[in-house]
């Protein structure tokens, strides 16, 4: 079988609607003899005849038939494609590749998937956890479209979006010595053991902390390490030691955790949306547009 092209479907299609080649050369724009030619060529790359022709009618065969449903359904699936196409490029319709860390996820970004899922259901969104260190590499590498981390993204054609900001929280095990103050200070726990999250998933993290850390004229006594959030809440849960965490802990209402608030801490975390500048789909486009992203939050404080 020979190859044939999409012109010369659509050409046996209308003959095959019309059932004469007379009214349908004249709904192509074109002239009977080259219609017939068309046809004819066609029936060649195909290899069955496809109509029957008497001088008083026209007819599809056996052929003719199997052939004009299968392509009846061809044509609909490239109206399909097509519409397919054009909903992707006004971000319509796709797949967002989305790259959170824990205190993204525990934080504001369930709210602004659900807003962007509400708003543009025909696109897929894929979530992926990592630290905010590969989050910079998997955006680079173009692995993903966007990455909710800590700090902004300083690299060459990227740029970060502040969506979230968390202040600092103390984690204490019930019955902890501290446990019956509302508000703490960073000092108060120089002298406890901490929890802390490993330095492969929570290296951002733990640079921030460092630094009050230092400025509270302590460093902290990391007796013992997780790789998650589950991890350090369980830890601190069976009194391994106190940790320090940001404030979407108030979200996790953990059995056996008091969560309070570090007072002198001023400074907030930082969480912000970041992307490539030269990597934007129109489903990524859709998404900056999401007023709820663009709103810069203030740190909530209410302890709990």
């Amino acid at each position: 079988m020979s190859r044939f092209d999409l012109r010369q479907v659509r050409a046996f299609l209308s003959v095959a609607n019309e059932l004469h080649f007379g009214r349908a050369a004249g709904t192509l724009f074109t002239t009977q003899p080259a219609l017939s030619r068309t046809i004819r060529n066609l029936e060649e790359a195909v290899g069955a005849a496809l109509f029957e022709r008497t001088t008083r009618r026209v007819r599809l065969t056996a052929a003719g038939e199997a052939f004009a449903a299968e392509c009846r359904l061809a044509l609909g699936h490239l109206d399909l494609a097509a519409h397919a196409a054009r909903n992707a490029a006004e971000g319509r319709e796709g797949n967002l590749r989305v790259a959170y860390m824990d205190f993204a996820i525990n934080g504001r970004l369930p709210e602004i998937l659900q807003s962007f899922r509400t708003a543009w259901p025909g696109v897929s969104i894929t979530l992926e956890y990592m630290p905010t260190a590969t989050q910079q590499m998997a955006l680079l590498e173009g692995r993903v479209d966007i990455g909710f981390m800590i700090g902004s993204f300083r690299a060459q054609k990227a740029t970060s979006v502040l969506v979230d900001e968390q202040d600092y929280v103390a984690l204490l095990p019930e019955g902890h010595a501290l446990a019956g103050r509302e508000t703490l200070r960073l000092a108060d726990l120089a002298g406890e053991p901490f929890v802390m999250g490993s330095s492969e998933t929570f290296s951002a993290f733990r640079a921030l902390l460092f630094d009050c850390c230092h400025a509270a004229r302590f460093f902290p006594n990391i007796v013992q390490e997780a790789s998650n959030t589950g991890g350090i809440f369980g830890l601190v849960a069976a009194g391994a030691g106190v940790s320090v965490y940001a404030g979407c802990a108030r979200n996790l209402n953990r059995t056996g955790v008091l969560v309070r608030p570090l007072a002198d801490i001023t400074e907030p975390i930082p969480i912000h949306a970041a992307r490539l500048t030269d990597h934007a789909s129109a489903a990524l486009q859709r998404f900056e547009e999401l007023s709820i992203l663009r709103r810069r939050p203030g740190v909530r404080r209410k302890p709990r």
